[in-house]
C-alpha cells in the first residue's frame, strides 16, 4: 500500500523548478523573441536535411507509404483495437526504431524524417501515430539515448528497435502535472541490488501491451540512498505487474492505455536510468523531443482538412453556385489552408532546430505542441460545419447509406486529446511563461520572492534597476521600424518587420506585468497565458514566414501571407486582453462557485453518473478495479 506525500504548494514549486534545466548553454529563438529580440539568424535561412539523410528518409518514407495504402483505418475504428499485423508490418519495416541509431538495430533517421512518418501512419488512423510516439518518444528508447548507460542501450535499444513495444509511466490517478506528489515507491533490498516498486499508474499509453517500461517512483531518502523520484526500466512479464483494465476514451480508439499495479516488483539496480533522484530532470528532457509528435500529427490532420474543404466546397452546390465561392465558407477554407501551412511549417522547423543541436529548443518544443495542438481543433471545428450534418455523422454511417466515407467527427474527437497528451494548454502556458520570464526572474532576484524580506527586495531592486537600465532601452527601435529592413523576403518582408516590432512590445508588456505584480506575477495565469499565446503567434508567423521563403513559390508565399495576416488580428486581440479583461471577477466568481454560492444553478437537470453501483464506491474511494484485461502479445 503506497501512501501520498504531503506537500505544501512551495515544496511542489521548488521541486519543480529543481527539476527544470537552469541553465542556458545553446542560443533559442523563441527564448529571444520573448526577450524582444529577433534572433533571425537562428531559423534563416531554412534548415534542410543532408543530401544522405534526405534521400535515406525517403526510401523509408516511400516504402512507408506503400505499406500504409494496405491498412484499414476503419477496421481500428469499428473494433477499437489496432490488429496484431498492423502491428507486425509496422514493426518489420522498423517503425518501432526509425530513430534509434543503426548500431543497436534501428533504423537512425532524423527527427525530421520521425515526423513525417508520424504524419502519414496518422492519417491512415491517429492511434498508429499514438502508438508509435508512446513507444519511441517517450517511452524506454528515448530516456536511454539521453541518460542511459552504454550497457543498457546494448541490452534494451535492440529490442526496442525490432518491435518490443514500450511506454512512459508517469501520471497515477491523484497525480498528473505535480510530481511532487508521487506515491509509487520503489524501495532498496536489504542488499541493495534491486528496488521494491509499489504503486499505480494511471492512462499507461501502450501500458496494456508493453514489454518494456519507463517508470517514474520515489525512492525514500535512507544511508546511501540519495533518494527521490526516479526512473526504472522494467520488464513488464516480471511477477507483481496488473494490468487491471484498459481504458476506452472518446477518440483514439484503437489506443492501448489502461491502468497499471506494481505490487512488490524486483527491479535490479542496473535498470536505473541516470541515478536516483534525476527521473524528473530525464521526464523534462524527454519531452523536450517528445512533444515535437504532436505538431506533426496535427498538421497532418490539417492537409486532410485541406483536402476535404476543397473536394467537397467544390463539389457541393448551395444556390446556384459551389458553397466555396460564398463568402462565409470562403474565410473558413483560407483559415484551414493558411492555418496548416503554418503548423506544418511550425512542426517541419522545430523539428529540424532538434536535429540540428545547436539551439536549445525547450521553448520552440513546448510552444509547436501548444499552438498546434489548439489550433489543428479550430481547423477540425471549421470543416465540420463546412460539411455541416455529414460533418457530425460518422463515416461508417455515410457509407452505409452510400455517400464517401468522410470521418470528420472521428477527426474532431481523435485531435482533442492533443491538447491534453504530454502537458495540458494549461500546463504548457505555466511552462513556457517559466521559461519567457527567467531572465526578469533572475534579474529580479528577490523582487519575485513573495517570502523575502524588505531589505532583500531593497537589495534585488537595485540590482534589477542596473539589467533593466540597459535592456529597456534597446525595446524602443529596432529592424522593424526600418520600411527597407527584411527586404529579402519581399511580400513578406511587412510580416517580418511585424514581428520585430512586436516582439518588442511583447518584452515590454512582461516588464509592465513584473513591475506590477512583481513575486504576485506567478500567480496571474490570465496574463502570463495571453503573453505565451503571443509568443506563439509569433514564432508560427517567423517559421512560416522562413518556410516559404525556402520554398521560393508563390503559392508558398501567400498562404504565408494570409496566415501572417490573420495571426496579427489575433495577436492584437492578444494584447488588448492583457490589460483589459475579466480576469478578476472571473476569479471572485470561481470562489463563488466553489463554495456552493450558485449550486441552486445546478437545479433542473439529473447526473447520471450519481447512482449506488459498487463501481460508484470504487470511483469516490479511489480503488481501482480488480477485474485484469487479457494482455494480447502482439510480436
Amino acid at each position: 500500500m503506497t501512501t501520498q506525500p504531503k506537500v505544501t504548494e512551495r515544496e511542489a514549486r521548488a521541486l519543480a523548478e529543481e527539476s527544470r534545466e537552469s541553465g542556458w548553454h545553446k542560443p533559442s529563438f523563441a527564448k529571444e523573441l520573448y526577450l524582444g529580440r529577433l534572433r533571425l539568424d537562428l531559423v534563416h535561412p531554412h534548415p534542410r536535411l543532408a543530401p544522405e539523410a534526405a534521400a535515406k528518409a525517403e526510401e523509408f518514407l516511400r516504402r512507408l507509404r506503400e505499406y500504409c495504402a494496405t491498412i484499414d483505418g476503419s477496421v481500428i475504428e469499428r473494433e477499437s483495437q489496432i490488429p496484431d499485423e498492423y502491428v507486425k508490418g509496422l514493426a518489420e519495416l522498423g517503425c518501432f526504431g526509425i530513430k534509434i541509431p543503426e548500431e543497436y538495430g534501428g533504423l537512425g533517421l532524423t527527427q525530421v524524417a520521425y515526423n513525417r512518418a508520424l504524419m502519414l501512419v496518422g492519417s491512415v488512423h491517429p492511434s498508429l501515430g499514438a502508438l508509435l510516439s508512446a513507444h519511441q518518444s517517450i517511452g524506454v528508447p528515448e530516456p536511454l539515448k539521453l541518460a542511459g548507460t552504454p550497457e543498457q542501450k546494448a541490452k534494451f535499444l535492440p529490442r526496442c528497435a525490432q518491435g518490443a513495444i514500450t511506454a512512459f509511466l508517469l501520471t497515477e490517478p491523484d497525480v498528473g502535472s505535480d510530481p511532487a506528489r508521487l506515491a509509487t515507491s520503489a524501495v532498496p533490498t536489504e542488499d541493495s541490488d534491486a528496488y521494491e516498486l509499489d504503486g499505480v499508474k494511471l492512462w499507461t499509453t501502450n501500458g496494456v501491451v508493453a514489454e518494456l517500461v519507463v517508470v517514474m517512483a520515489r525512492v525514500p531518502e535512507s544511508e546511501g540512498h540519495r533518494g527521490g523520484v526516479t526512473a526504472f526500466i522494467v520488464e513488464m512479464d516480471s511477477p507483481g505487474i496488473t494490468v487491471e483494465r484498459r481504458n476506452v476514451f472518446m477518440g483514439l480508439r484503437g489506443i492501448e492505455n489502461g491502468v497499471t499495479r506494481f505490487h512488490k516488483v524486483r527491479v535490479p539496480k542496473e535498470n536505473v536510468v541516470g541515478g536516483e533522484g534525476k527521473g524528473l530532470k530525464i521526464a523534462l528532457a524527454t519531452l523536450n523531443t517528445g512533444r515535437l509528435s504532436i505538431p506533426s500529427m496535427c498538421a497532418g490532420a490539417g492537409k486532410w482538412c485541406v483536402k476535404i474543404a476543397r473536394e467537397w466546397s467544390a463539389a457541393r452546390v448551395q444556390w446556384g453556385k459551389p458553397i466555396g465561392e460564398h463568402a462565409a465558407v470562403a474565410n473558413k477554407i483560407s483559415f484551414i489552408a493558411a492555418t496548416t501551412f503554418a503548423m506544418d511549417s511550425v512542426q517541419e522547423l522545430a523539428a529540424h532546430l532538434s536535429d540540428e543541436g545547436r539551439n536549445d529548443i525547450r521553448i520552440e518544443a513546448a510552444l509547436a505542441k501548444l499552438w498546434t495542438s489548439e489550433m489543428s481543433c479550430r481547423v477540425a471545428d471549421e470543416l465540420l460545419q463546412i460539411r455541416g450534418g455529414r460533418g457530425y455523422e460518422t463515416a461508417a454511417s455515410l457509407a452505409a447509406r452510400g455517400e464517401r466515407a468522410v470521418g470528420v467527427e472521428q477527426l474532431v474527437r481523435d485531435l482533442r486529446i492533443n491538447r491534453i497528451f504530454e502537458g495540458s494548454t494549461e500546463i504548457m502556458q505555466l511552462l513556457i511563461a517559466r521559461e519567457a520570464v527567467d531572465a526578469h526572474l533572475a534579474a529580479a532576484g528577490a523582487l519575485a520572492d513573495a517570502d523575502a524580506s524588505p531589505r532583500d527586495k531593497a537589495k534585488a531592486a537595485a540590482k534589477a534597476s542596473g539589467f533593466y537600465a540597459k535592456w529597456l532601452p534597446r525595446l524602443v527601435t529596432g529592424k522593424g521600424n526600418v520600411p527597407t529592413s527584411f527586404h529579402e523576403f519581399g511580400v513578406l518582408a511587412p510580416h517580418l518587420r511585424y514581428i520585430d516590432r512586436t516582439a518588442r512590445k511583447l518584452a515590454r508588456s512582461t516588464f509592465y506585468g513584473m513591475a506590477r505584480w512583481q513575486a504576485g506575477l506567478e500567480r496571474r495565469q490570465g496574463f502570463l497565458g495571453r503573453i505565451v499565446d503571443i509568443g506563439a503567434e509569433l514564432f508560427a508567423m517567423s517559421a512560416s514566414c522562413v518556410r516559404a521563403e525556402r520554398e521560393g513559390t508563390d503559392s508558398a508565399r501567400e498562404l504565408a501571407d494570409v496566415f501572417c495576416r490573420q495571426s496579427r488580428l489575433r495577436i492584437e486581440s492578444l494584447f488588448d486582453a492583457l490589460w483589459d479583461n475579466a480576469d478578476d471577477e472571473a476569479r471572485e466568481l470561481t470562489v463563488g462557485v466553489l463554495n456552493g454560492r450558485y449550486e441552486w444553478l445546478e437545479d433542473g437537470v439529473f447526473d447520471p453518473s450519481e447512482g449506488t453501483g459498487p463501481w460508484i464506491a470504487d470511483w469516490r474511494s479511489g480503488a481501482s478495479a480488480e477485474q485484469s484485461v487479457h494482455r494480447r502479445v502482439l510480436l
